[in-house]
């Protein structure tokens, strides 16, 4: 039988929206502890009045992305041989890693499954289940660090009145991810490997740029006009993938509703903002929960919540912070 809640975890990360479930006893309880001018409020209140945002998790994960990225450089031009390749498929000291995603369509292309491939796919499979699939995106994917700074001027603009977000149903990423895979299977020919942004950047940093840097522009562009992250929201299967495989990781981000003061700051900077419905008032069934697995760990709500109400944990261990 799958772990309690796996089914409705993996049917959000699909595309399903999350549920509106009914608060347990202990959760109604501190709900009505907030409701209000109680102590309990103004203190909520008091730690927010004190509050300062900080950026700790988001220059750390910077720092691991881009000394991830800058191995696969160093290792091309000054020929270590220390991490080959680039993020769709590589050597680790001679070891072989492969995106799982683009080796299922290539296996699907060639109707063949290659050993080295089958084994560097496994290993990585089994390194995000563990880690937690979705971090791959947060953590060392570079078209998620300048679809963040593009994000960051779509703020901007928004704010100014100049541009609007147009959310598009979440379902198309799977919808997409099946696509990609249909046409492998019927062409033989892997398109998605051809339009996708992440193997593109990651290409541009180790072997230099291409003209198909001229596509991840246009992508952009369009998230900073038009549709706020859309293509880590609504069209990678990489994404798709890892959060599947990470389902069940113990490394989670978790919210405690008791000191939430759900003034929501952490859904307005979160890529995937459907992750933290939880802290929505009303919305947690339980006080202490963990965030669903779409989440890609990125640390941008642990680092702007003003009350630590959401924190990374390894499950089974200690608190990290």
């Amino acid at each position: 039988m799958p772990a309690p809640g796996l089914l409705g975890d993996l049917g959000v990360v699909l595309g399903r929206a999350p549920r509106k479930g009914t608060p347990s006893p202990a959760a109604a309880a501190i709900y009505a502890a907030k409701r209000g001018k109680t102590p309990k409020k103004n203190e909520l209140l008091e730690e927010i009045a004190h509050a300062h945002g900080n950026h700790t998790w988001r220059n750390r994960r910077w720092a691991v992305l881009l000394s991830i990225n800058g191995l696969f450089t160093l290792s091309f031009w000054v020929d270590i041989q220390l991490l080959e390749g680039s993020l769709t498929a590589s050597r680790l000291l001679g070891f072989h890693l492969a995106d799982v995603y683009s080796s299922f369509l290539v296996m699907l292309a060639q109707r063949h499954v290659a050993v080295n491939l089958l084994i560097g796919a496994g290993t990585v499979a089994v390194l995000w289940a563990l880690i937690g699939g979705r971090a791959f995106c947060s953590w060392v994917c570079p078209y998620h660090l300048v679809a963040e700074w593009a994000e960051m001027l779509h703020v901007r603009l928004a704010r100014r009145g100049l541009v609007q977000d147009h959310p598009i149903h979440r379902g198309v990423r799977t919808a997409f991810w099946v696509l990609f895979a249909v046409l492998a299977g019927v062409t033989g020919h892997t398109l998605f490997l051809t339009l996708n942004p992440i193997g593109i950047l990651s290409r541009a940093v180790v072997y230099g740029a291409s003209l198909a840097l001229l596509w991840v522009a246009a992508l952009l562009v369009f998230e900073v006009l038009y549709a706020r992250r859309a293509w880590c929201r609504y069209v990678c299967p990489i994404g798709l993938t890892y959060g599947l495989l990470g389902a069940r990781a113990p490394v989670r981000v978790t919210y405690d509703l008791e000191v939430c003061a759900h003034e929501g700051e952490c859904r307005k900077v979160c890529e995937v903002p459907h992750v933290l419905d939880l802290t929505i008032k009303g919305r947690a069934e339980e006080p202490k929960l963990d965030v669903g697995p779409d989440c890609t760990r990125c640390g941008l709500c642990v680092d702007v919540c003003p009350t630590g109400a959401l924190r990374y944990e390894l499950k089974g261990v200690k608190r990290l912070l």
